[in-house]
């Protein structure tokens, strides 16, 4: 193999370009992406970067420099890729071709819109820096926000405009926050945790319009007719895999998302091509074969580590069965999850210290564990998530930890 051509200029595009250096590959890496700017660390963008005095600039992993001369990269910012040819080995970009031996696509995910929101000043979305940049100004404004979606990125909004004493209604559609997802009882916890701090919560509820006035946002009209005052309104309402680009390729494509369909090795099933990241819905091993997709900064970097290497050497291929992890920061409390959250039972315990555990069983294993503010318990329970451990032993650690069952 002579050339590596990387689509994405994200996290699982950079560890795709490093994992294939550190592998020996000493030919030719491209790294194509959407934005003006070299891959950054995109989690802090919804934390810390929104805080009150922050200095404005993303964390980026490498400079432009660095990854010239350290990685031997050829960097194409700031376009797009608008098709793939798999016949001819080709990725299309504006005026030019560029071709490959080896693909990994990483274009990860689009964020979702809220309906009649173009032209209209105020209304955003949370995936990029530039977006960060225009909530972080209207924030440091004093602006009242309402965000539609209680989750993980709309809480992490929340939280930041409260941190600043500023007023705060976030909208969602289900009854409580992420129940669909986590279960309604650790839902209940979320709703707690928002309720607590200030945050006001329409739940059950949908945007049926926005006011505006002067092309500036000034309302969220909900389906009961309720309108919300707002200067500031952010739409956590989801993201679709980033791959309109492909829809003439071979590649399969998920019937519902788009998403990429690969296999645990994470190869599309056309040859040379890999993907990683919020992009790729893959075989999972350790979870019965589920196909998963997954919007989470450790599996970015570690799909585009595997990806690259088995776009190398495809012949040394092995199925990639990781536990996930991820975190969230509401407010002052520290939310973390591993493994999967489809189970056939979530168990509730409430420590005597404090914070909260809940567990996931699917059959006789261990499937899934949360804590809330007990950072030292996660990655114990993702060990035993790994190794298949069973529920019963599971349960029994766990409540051996000085937790509870509630009542």
């Amino acid at each position: 193999m002579e050339r590596l051509v990387v689509v994405g200029a994200s996290l699982a595009g950079l560890r795709a370009v490093q994992s294939a250096r550190r592998a020996g590959f000493t030919g030719s890496i491209t790294l194509i992406g959407a934005e003006e700017h070299v891959p950054y660390d995109r989690p802090p963008l919804s934390k810390a970067f929104l805080a009150a005095g922050h200095d404005g600039e993303a964390v980026s992993f490498h400079s432009a420099d660095e990854l010239r001369e350290q990685f031997g990269v050829e960097l194409r910012l700031g376009v797009s890729a608008e098709a793939l040819d798999t016949a001819a080995r080709e990725v299309h970009l504006p005026g030019r071709a560029v071709p490959y031996d080896g693909l990994v696509i990483a274009t990860g995910a689009t964020p979702r819109t809220l309906p009649g929101a173009d032209g209209i000043a105020g209304v955003h979305q949370l995936r990029t820096l530039d977006d960060a940049v225009a909530i972080r100004n209207a924030l440091d404004a004093g602006a009242r926000t309402v965000v539609v979606g209680a989750g993980f990125i709309g809480s992490e909004v929340a939280s930041a405009a409260r941190k600043r004493n500023l007023p705060v209604t976030v909208v969602e559609a289900s009854d409580l926050p992420l129940s669909r997802s986590l279960g309604l009882e650790v839902g209940a916890v979320c709703a707690g945790l928002h309720g607590a701090h200030g945050t006001h919560l329409k739940l059950a509820r949908t945007v049926s319009g926005l006011e505006s006035q002067y092309g500036q946002v000034t309302g969220v009209r909900l389906d009961d007719g309720t309108v919300l005052p707002a200067d500031l309104v952010v739409a956590g309402i989801g993201v679709t895999p980033a791959t309109t680009w492909l829809s003439d390729s071979s590649l399969p494509l998920h019937e519902h998302d788009g998403g990429l369909l690969c296999d645990s090795t994470l190869w599309t099933g056309v040859e040379g091509v890999y993907a990683a990241g919020d992009v790729a819905h893959a075989v999972n091993p350790l979870f019965d074969d589920d196909l998963m997709r997954l919007e989470h900064w450790t599996t970015a970097a570690e799909q585009g580590a595997v990806a690259a290497r088995h776009a190398l050497d495809p012949a040394a291929a092995v199925a990639h069965a990781p536990v996930p992890y991820f975190w969230s920061d509401w407010y002052e409390h520290r939310i973390q999850f591993t493994g999967t959250a489809h189970a056939d039972e979530v168990h509730v315990l409430r420590p005597a210290s404090e914070g909260l555990l809940a567990l996931y069983r699917r059959g006789d294993r261990l499937a899934g564990a949360l804590t809330v503010d007990r950072p030292g318990d996660i990655m114990k329970f993702r060990r035993r998530i790994a190794a298949r451990g069973d529920w019963t032993e599971a349960l029994a650690f766990a409540e051996r930890k000085d937790a509870t069952p509630r009542g």
